[in-house]
């Protein structure tokens, strides 16, 4: 098992970085690493309630059930 470190800066200006970090967060998750995931500058208005679910990256992708994969099972946030 590996450790990860996921650090966002960017915030709803940049719906892919945002999207994929969290997915690629879950996917480390999934298969059984330790994630932690930082959010810094542009990234700390994805904490208010309600603004990751209009984040879509243009392949289609939802950035919020990525986020609520990581909140339900209590991976590290720091904001």
């Amino acid at each position: 098992m590996s450790k990860f470190v996921f650090v966002l800066t960017r915030g709803l200006e940049d719906p892919t970085r945002v999207t994929r970090t969290f997915q690629l967060a879950k996917a480390a998750h999934e298969t059984g690493h330790e994630v932690s995931l930082f959010l810094t500058d542009d990234a700390v208005v994805l904490t208010k309630n309600g603004m990751v679910d209009n984040i879509v990256a243009p392949t289609g992708d939802e950035a919020g059930p990525h986020l609520f994969y990581l909140v339900k099972n209590q991976v590290p946030i720091f904001v």
